[in-house]
């Protein structure tokens, strides 16, 4: 198996919308798209697989120095083999792929964040980082859009944060900021057993309407010259912005019972719709 092989299966097996848009892709964007979702996924799994914490740690300092490895030309995993030929050609900053490696530790580290400015840096390294390096293999023309790529991935993460909070709450998770709970009357207790109430809705249509914001300042900041380039990303916050959305209609307390997703054929047809848009 070749490391693109390797990679493609790699982002095949998580099922995630994202790999839709890669097809509209040129080959080698393509290529260098699935082999860096393909090192999300792997340093993702780490913190999602391995209940010892040392262990993980370990793992993750594994991948640190791969990255170095990389770099300096030496790699040793499919994944690093898969992303060499682009680092140069893409402009892939080495210091963008540690911080993604950050992020997953704080995953290892946190399993609360007491303020959004916390919680902020956590979204900035595990989904910020790779809108920037995403929007590096899309190329762009305007460096104001690497401020759209960077707002569009707290967007992306923020988005997640609100659907999967059930989810994470079984997991003793809670990623909501706790001062914002304690500001909404909503104990931890009132999340990790999934309690539906009042001011559990008001306190999501407020994480909703904060998502909601970052999906604005992204779109007011991407400049008309790269928005062809950039088409992969507006693809994708089309599904997740009518994903946030179908949350907020559903109930927005619900989501502490049910995970709210969005059909294959409905965000086929989100992505195609984006790619059938003139461009001015």
């Amino acid at each position: 198996m070749s490391p693109l092989e390797y990679c493609k299966k790699k982002a095949a097996q998580s099922g995630s919308s994202f790999t839709f848009s890669f097809f509209f892709l040129p080959k080698k964007q393509c290529e260098a798209m699935t082999a860096l979702y393909a090192f999300c996924r792997e340093v993702d799994d780490v913190v999602d697989e391995c209940t010892d914490y040392n262990v993980a740690q370990t793992k993750l300092n594994w991948w640190k120095s791969e990255i170095i490895n990389l770099y300096t030309n030496k790699p040793q995993h499919p994944v690093t083999k898969a992303l060499q030929p682009y680092v140069a050609e893409f402009n892939l900053a080495q210091e963008h792929f540690l911080e993604i490696i950050d992020g997953m530790e704080m995953d290892l580290k946190f399993n609360r964040y007491e303020d959004f400015k916390q919680l902020q840096l956590y979204c900035y390294r595990v989904a910020s980082v790779v809108g920037l390096l995403s929007a590096s293999i899309f190329g762009f023309k305007n460096r104001k859009t690497l401020k759209y790529a960077h707002d569009l991935g707290m967007a992306f993460q923020l988005t997640n944060i609100i659907r999967d909070v059930g989810e994470d709450a079984r997991r003793g998770r809670i990623y909501l900021p706790l001062d914002e709970l304690k500001k909404a009357k909503v104990t931890e207790e009132d999340v990790l057993q999934s309690r539906e109430s009042a001011a559990v809705k008001e306190l999501m249509e407020y994480q909703i309407e904060r998502a909601e914001t970052y999906y604005d300042k992204a779109m007011r900041e991407l400049p008309s010259e790269d928005i062809k380039q950039q088409q992969p990303g507006l693809m994708m916050a089309a599904v997740y912005r009518t994903l946030l959305r179908e949350i907020k209609s559903d109930g927005a307390e619900k989501v502490l019972n049910t995970r709210t997703s969005l059909g294959g054929l409905h965000k086929f047809w989100l992505i195609f719709s984006v790619w059938l848009k003139p461009y001015r």
